[in-house]
């Protein structure tokens, strides 16, 4: 059984109450991304990453992406998925987030998850499903 750890950033709680819903799927530990050292990736098998889109659909810019740059090396070769909502434009920074993922070696185990605002109980089935691909 896979170890999953489900790692977060959310302003407004719409990417916390996606997280939880992976962690759900997934029977997966969760953590706030500020509770997360980078050290620890050793300690896990799969990982779900969740942010939601900021400024112009980007990653958030104090917390997140400081975080994901000191882990994205030590992903290749584990499970990984992403996950995270979005209040405006078309979920352009995901698909730059999955190409930085690609480009730092890292295989994506499942389609990643966005929805727009707060995820419905579509959105959170996904999350679900999306933890579960993990487990």
């Amino acid at each position: 059984m896979n170890k999953i750890a489900v790692i977060y950033w959310s302003g407004t709680g719409n990417t916390e109450a996606m997280a939880n819903a992976v962690a759900e799927g997934a029977g997966a530990q969760l953590f706030a991304v500020a509770d997360f050292d980078a050290a620890q990736t050793e300690s896990f098998d799969a990982f779900a990453l969740g942010c939601p889109a900021m400024g112009d659909e980007v990653l958030e810019e104090s917390e997140f992406e400081p975080f994901f740059d000191s882990v994205k090396d030590r992903l290749a070769g584990k499970k990984v998925a992403l996950f995270g909502s979005y209040g405006w434009g078309d979920g352009e920074w995901m698909r730059k987030w999955e190409e930085s993922c690609a480009e730092a070696g890292i295989t994506l185990a499942a389609d990643s998850v966005i929805c727009n605002d707060a995820p419905d109980d579509e959105a959170l089935e996904a999350c679900r499903a999306l933890g579960a691909a993990l487990a």
